[in-house]
């Protein structure tokens, strides 16, 4: 499930500013299991991830540690990255960025500062992240965009930001191997991505 708060309006009055709406998510409830972000002028709460997705989210980060460009650090730790110019602010599942980005005592961090980031799809947030997010991160040029479509089984790989998104893609099965581009330049290895198995009944 996911919660949108709109962006509230008084008769005769503007709606807040992105700016506003960054401040009312510092005082937002953030109900626990649950993270916030600003997607296309909404307040969207969606839920944490799935138990196998944390598991997933560690072997992307430990085949991508000794790839990272010079100063770079991985984490899949909560953090929001705040894009101005386009009004969004996105938690993504694991984000690559600069460590002078992280040298700040904001929680609002740099969006422009990320080299990479990945999200892992999952019902309520699916859309956004095959649409919205696209269009987001490229136009801000972040370098390479993993998506883990978690519910079609399958990695999508982005890169060659631009103004609509990015110019180039590439998107294989969970098991199979996905070249991912300068300035990481390594093989990720998607087998373990799928979905455990329920034990069947005896």
């Amino acid at each position: 499930m996911t919660v949108m708060l709109e962006r509230p309006t008084i008769s005769g009055t503007e709606p807040p500013s992105f700016e506003g709406m960054l401040d009312a998510l510092d005082e937002l409830h953030v109900p626990d299991g649950y993270k916030a972000e600003i997607i296309k002028g909404n307040i969207v709460l969606s839920p944490w991830s799935k138990g196998y997705y944390l598991d997933v989210m560690d072997l992307i980060c430990d085949q991508l540690r000794p790839h990272l460009p010079d100063g770079h650090r991985i984490s899949s730790s909560p953090a929001l990255f705040v894009f101005p110019g386009i009004e969004r602010a996105y938690g993504p599942d694991i984000h690559v960025a600069h460590r002078k980005a992280r040298r700040t005592e904001s929680n609002k961090l740099d969006g422009e500062a990320l080299s990479l980031v990945a999200e892992l799809t999952s019902p309520s947030t699916r859309d956004d992240d095959l649409t919205d997010k696209v269009e987001t991160y490229g136009k801000a040029g972040v370098p390479v965009y993993l998506i883990l479509d978690m519910q079609e089984e399958q990695a999508t790989v982005l890169w060659t930001p631009s103004a609509k998104g990015y110019e180039s893609h590439l998107t294989v099965p969970f098991g199979k191997k996905l070249h991912i581009p300068e300035p990481f330049d390594c093989t990720l290895d998607t087998a373990g991505f799928q979905a455990p198995q329920e034990p069947e009944d005896g």
